[in-house]
């Protein structure tokens, strides 16, 4: 069983203002004993190419991946190629997934917050290989209930993701996928529903000091204003081409 993350964040985001690095998060999810991280920018996929290495060296394989709005909605887009740029709408998704093999996760699909899937995942079922277990849940209020029971009337495997801004996210909630250690045959494990969720609640304070750091970050600079080099070892997004 393999340790992994499908949603985490670093400082090569194009939208949100994340002060850990690439090989910071590598690190990180090293000691915590993950064997694989999706990498999942805000509407950019990180080009893994210089920070794959380095991974591998500290035992972690990296999967490609992408946080992309669609039709204003997030959706994790997961092991595919750069076409991820072009999509824009859940046709462009159907049109992505008949030409690729890849894994396609709503996260924090039932969340107070207009990015989130609601209704259109419902619309969209189909489209849709996994559904995401994500982190920030308390013991007495967790957004997720409504995802288990959608996932499960669905027969949708879950998967458990940190939704990494910050390191202290990372290790409290993740999947445990029965796959050898390789990006395609990890996802093709999800999706045959070989993944098991392992969640610990958060406290109220961790919570709240989690989102008052997220808020206090973007109300005193913006998003993404000047922050420090995207990784230790390389500037290493590229722009999706439209």
């Amino acid at each position: 069983m393999i340790k992994v993350d499908f949603h985490t964040h670093t400082a090569d985001d194009p939208q949100d203002r994340i002060p850990h690095s690439t090989t910071e998060l590598i690190d990180r999810a090293a000691e915590l004993g993950y064997g694989a991280l999706a990498i999942t920018l805000h509407e950019r996929q990180l080009d893994l190419a210089r920070v794959a290495p380095y991974a591998a060296s500290r035992g972690v394989v990296l999967i490609r991946g992408v946080e992309r709005a669609i039709e204003g909605k997030h959706v994790l887009l997961i092991n595919f190629s750069r076409a991820t740029g072009r999509v824009r709408t859940f046709a462009d998704l159907e049109r992505l997934k008949a030409s690729e093999s890849g894994l396609v996760i709503a996260p924090h699909a039932f969340y107070p917050a207009p990015s989130c899937l609601w209704r259109k995942l419902d619309r969209y079922a189909p489209l849709f290989d996994a559904v995401e277990y994500n982190a920030m849940f308390l013991r007495d209020l967790n957004f997720n209930d409504r995802a288990v029971a959608w996932a499960r009337a669905h027969g949708k495997p879950l998967v458990g993701n940190g939704d990494v801004h910050r390191l202290r996210q990372l290790g409290t909630t993740y999947s445990l996928v029965d796959a050898a250690p390789d990006a395609d045959a990890i996802c093709a494990a999800v999706a045959a529903g070989r993944v098991r969720v392992e969640a610990t609640p958060i406290s109220w304070r961790d919570a709240a000091s989690i989102m008052t750091d997220l808020l206090a970050w973007r109300l005193t600079a913006g998003p993404r204003a000047a922050t420090k080099p995207a990784s230790d070892s390389t500037n290493s997004s590229q722009p999706e081409s439209a």
